[in-house]
């Protein structure tokens, strides 16, 4: 495993840490490193993702009462050689996605919705230097 001080980490908070778990292992090919009832942590290459659920620590009230929770559109971005074919792999497998493939100048993106609601883009760069450059664009068909 990477040095702990050279992994990115994001959490996210999630419903159900189970199924979470088994989003990311099984269906995305992440490794678990740790599993206990409210919280785990899983990686792939430099990311680290911690997945805690309603009784982790990370899942308490703040001082004003709002509840920390899944959804939103902050997410991850990993790279996929073939967006079509990643796509139909996950939807066999009975993902669901919040919109269909879309293209621009920097690559073709989709979302997709892990159990919780969080979102994870794939994308799949444009041909070319990666990652882009100013003179090339940002990679994201912008």
């Amino acid at each position: 495993m990477n040095d702990p001080h050279d992994m990115v980490n994001v959490r996210y908070m999630v419903d159900d840490v189970e199924a979470a778990v088994a989003f990311y292992s099984k269906v995305l090919g992440f490794t678990v490193l740790n599993h206990f009832p409210p919280f785990a942590d899983v990686a792939k290459g430099r990311l680290r993702l911690l997945l805690s659920g309603p009784a982790s620590s990370a899942g308490r009230p703040m001082p004003d009462g709002a509840k920390p929770g899944p959804g939103g559109w902050n997410r991850i971005h990993l790279l996929v050689d073939d967006i079509e074919a990643e796509v139909a792999r996950l939807r066999e497998a009975g993902a669901t996605f919040r919109n269909d493939i879309l293209e621009g100048p920097g690559g073709k993106q989709v979302l997709l919705q892990d159990p919780s609601g969080n979102v994870v883009e794939l994308f799949q760069p444009a041909a070319g230097p990666w990652p882009p450059t100013r003179a090339t664009g940002d990679g994201q068909g912008r």
